[in-house]
């Protein structure tokens, strides 16, 4: 099987959120590091992509489900930072 280019970057959406689940694990991440959602929510958007050339419904719906967690614990982190709290 040849890797085609959706395929990498379906690719490096998968390693962009095991990183922040192993990030998550082992280091915590504060409420107000909006970093953690964000490459979350990127990697969820690459998946899609690739997702476009080698659909799989199951794998439609629970990506469309992290990035739309991943957007709400950004924006959460956002607010979080801009009040100041932790």
């Amino acid at each position: 099987m040849t890797l085609t280019f959706p395929d990498l970057v379906g690719f490096v959406g998968v390693a962009m959120i095991l990183v922040c689940y192993f990030w998550q694990q082992t280091a915590g991440v504060e409420r107000t590091d909006w970093r953690h959602p964000a490459i979350n929510g990127l990697g969820a958007i690459l998946l899609l992509y690739s997702l476009i050339y080698r659909p799989n419904p199951a794998s439609i719906a629970i990506e469309g489900f992290w990035l739309l967690i991943s957007i709400i614990g950004l924006v959460r982190a956002l607010r979080a930072r801009r009040s100041g709290s932790k």
